[in-house]
């Protein structure tokens, strides 16, 4: 096995956020060639050196402009000003650095400067807050995972600081999961009473939670779910070992390690991921709010995103030429490649959808239907202040719209109607037959939703719908990609033909209103009436769940979402 340089070694580092162990997600990526405890991590470097203090002022279209010790000359996104972007070893930004022409700083011909910006791709693995990036002039922008960014934009803003997200520039959609080793943990639920090795305060975290509160396990039970938390300088490697040993049942990770898991560890299955939760995990790129409130610095971010998002089209459309940039411009690919094999990198892009300008228009609703990265951020804001990841937990709760500057996207599609048009479209087809399959293996999660009916009635109240709306359709609209079966459950009480037959028409009518007020394709849906036959509380012996009996057969009363994976 190949061994780490000092400068992979450093590529371990964690910046620790607002007095937080809140590390970015991506933190575990080097270490994959040498997951031992025993390995220290180092000190990185930037491709930029040691920052030297910058006297230009934030409004001048400047600030950051690192060119030895001199000052930055010229406007922003010029050879004498290029515009620099603190990114870490990951292939989702494999886009940018072919844009950039396959390295870190804008080379002749390449997609940026024929778009007439010079970009410089910063590589700081170390992870440094946005406070620390902006003031020390490092950088005029930075990735961020959305929920990353839902934890750090409060205390950016306590700094006396703000940043906006510019763009979506990837999509996860299998690269992040929990997965076990143990045949008998087939679904969410079966985590109850077992051990959860990931990293605190990562997307890793968040999904986990996530999908725990929208299961049907009781308080209790979800109780009993006990996580482990992996020392952050281990990063993900560290929770792959802890799998791998069998000192845990299971693990939370992303890629490179969740692939090297499922590939190296018999049995290892995945049990939830971001392939059913499609519409959970983003990386965007947030700029310093001084600098885009410049009008001299628009037509320079305009130029990045458009450049960024046409690298996206070229590096699908040669994905060889990805790892090519990949491999060329940083260390940790190169290892990566010379242990793994180019095929080994160019398979981790099957996880992962560089967004282009259609992806953005989706996601961020700007062609219709739900703003997907505004709930995300919300529901992570909301994950994590319960979870104790603000440094400051009074610190203010930022409405999603001020965490995004739309315009430069939007002017975007305002040229390329195409976009906008094929945005509209659904991501994800489903039909009948397919949902049929699906339904044969068992689902993934269920979440139980408490949809109030009048005694012996089928018909949606207000209360009922607008319960739907909150607690149903959120669930259904992360996980993107998945068929669904609604059923309708009831109490032991009451004649059992009656209680099938109310059973079934509740869960109809539960579907009937997803698929006529909220537009979702009828064949994602399976309908069921289950009356008191699959209980998630023994009404005999409620006790055992924390619960009265009132409580307990209100808990079987319930309109279950069980997510069915494909």
């Amino acid at each position: 096995m190949a061994k780490l340089t000092p400068l992979a070694k450093g590529l371990l580092t964690i910046a620790i956020l607002g007095g937080t162990a809140a590390a970015a997600w991506h933190l575990g990526l080097q270490e994959l060639l040498q997951p031992k405890a025993s390995d220290s991590a180092g000190s990185s470097t930037s491709s930029a050196g040691s920052p030297a203090p910058t006297t230009t002022s934030p409004g001048s279209g400047g600030l950051g402009g690192l060119l030895g010790t001199r000052g930055p000359s010229g406007p922003l996104g010029s050879s004498g000003n290029p515009l620099k972007v603190s990114l870490v070893s990951f292939h989702g930004y494999a886009p940018a650095i072919v844009a950039n022409g396959k390295a870190l700083s804008t080379q002749s011909g390449s997609i940026f400067e024929r778009k007439g910006v010079q970009v410089e791709l910063v590589i700081q693995d170390d992870i440094p807050t946005l406070t620390t990036i902006f003031e020390s002039g490092t950088a005029h922008c930075a990735w961020r995972t959305s929920d990353f960014w839902a934890q750090e934009q409060p205390n950016l803003r306590n700094a006396g600081l703000d940043a906006r997200a510019i763009m979506i520039v990837d999509n996860t959609q299998g690269a992040d999961a929990i997965i076990a080793r143990d045949p008998a943990i087939k679904r969410v639920e079966d985590l109850a009473g077992r051990t959860v090795a990931l990293l605190q305060f990562t997307p890793s975290d968040g999904m986990t939670i996530d999908a725990l509160e929208n299961s049907s396990l009781s308080a209790r039970a979800r109780q009993s779910v006990r996580f482990v938390y992996i020392n952050v300088e281990e990063g993900t490697a560290g929770v792959r070992a802890a799998l791998e040993s069998g000192n845990v049942d299971a693990a939370a990770l992303w890629d490179p390690d969740l692939s090297l898991a499922l590939k190296n560890i018999p049995g290892a299955q995945v049990i939830y991921s971001t392939r059913t939760a499609t519409n959970l995990i983003y990386d965007v790129i947030v700029c310093d709010k001084r600098l885009l409130d410049d009008p001299a610095n628009e037509a320079a971010f305009q130029a990045f995103v458009a450049g960024w998002l046409e690298g996206v089209d070229a590096a699908r459309s040669n994905p060889d030429e990805a790892v090519d940039a990949l491999v060329r411009t940083k260390e940790f690919f190169a290892l990566l490649a010379q242990d793994q094999g180019r095929g080994f990198v160019k398979t981790l892009f099957d996880n992962i959808v560089w967004t282009n300008l259609e992806d953005n228009a989706r996601i961020l609703g700007l062609a219709g239907g739900t703003n997907h990265y505004e709930r995300v951020y919300r529901r992570f804001d909301g994950i994590y202040r319960a979870a104790g990841a603000l440094a400051n937990p009074n610190s203010p709760v930022i409405n999603p719209q001020d965490s995004f500057d739309y315009r430069f996207v939007r002017r975007l599609l305002s040229e390329h109607g195409a976009a906008m048009q094929a945005a509209a479209r659904p991501e994800f087809t489903f039909s009948e037959r397919e949902r049929e399959q699906v339904a044969q293996r068992e689902a993934t999660v269920t979440k139980p939703v408490t949809v109030g009916f009048a005694v012996g009635s089928s018909e949606l109240n207000r209360r009922a719908q607008r319960t739907i709306d909150e607690e149903m359709v959120p669930f259904i609209e992360n996980n993107g990609s998945a068929y669904f079966e609604v059923s309708g459950n009831t109490d032991s009480t009451g004649a059992r033909e009656l209680n099938m037959r109310l059973s079934q028409a509740r869960a109809q009518a539960v579907v009937d209103y997803l698929v006529n007020q909220w537009e979702f394709d009828r064949a994602r849906f399976r309908v069921q009436g289950f009356g008191p036959d699959r209980p998630l509380c023994d009404e005999r012996k409620p006790q055992a769940e924390g619960m009265s009996l009132d409580e307990c057969r209100a808990a079987n009363r319930t309109t279950r979402v069980a997510v069915l994976t494909r």
